[in-house]
């Protein structure tokens, strides 16, 4: 699923250029914020059927803790989203990845683009810290897969590695 791209290697192929790219576009860079907007660019330029890539990132305040919206491609989105509301929430409280093939049969399902379908949300982590999730919609059911997930949460393991 990767047409954007113009390569016609294999998934995985195609899933190893992608986590290269990202390697190369963050390395010595150190801040988030542009390592951040710079994967979703990549991500939504080189998936396909997809309609939001992007980025919530973790803001501690001393009342909650909530995800915040970071940098993402796609239409605007919901701004804050509580720990454990939500796919996204779901996957920051879980500390992990959750893979949903429809949203609508997903408890609590946070709609901000009407056109979803399908979701995957990889949490990211620095150690023992969680520092947000990335976030990955598409306008068709059953767009992602373990395939699908397995190289995403590489894709994160190298951004969390620069940060």
């Amino acid at each position: 699923m990767f047409a954007k791209s113009g390569y016609e290697g294999t998934r995985e192929e195609n899933y190893t250029l992608l986590i290269q790219q990202v390697q190369a576009l963050i390395h010595d860079e150190p801040n988030r914020i542009a390592n951040l907007a710079n994967a979703a660019s990549l991500l939504g330029q080189f998936l396909t059927d997809v309609n939001w890539v992007g980025f919530y990132l973790m803001d501690k305040t001393q009342e909650k803790e909530e995800l915040v919206l970071g940098p993402f491609q796609g239409l605007p989105a919901c701004v804050r989203i509580p720990l454990g509301k939500g796919v996204c929430g779901t996957s920051a409280q879980l500390r992990e990845t959750v893979l949903v093939p429809d949203v609508h049969a997903f408890p609590g399902h946070i709609a901000c683009d009407a056109a979803s379908q399908s979701e995957i949300v990889v949490p990211i982590l620095h150690g023992d810290e969680l520092i947000g999730v990335l976030d990955i919609d598409s306008p068709s059911l059953n767009r992602f897969d373990e395939l699908d997930q397995r190289y995403l949460e590489q894709f994160v393991q190298a951004l969390a590695a620069a940060m």
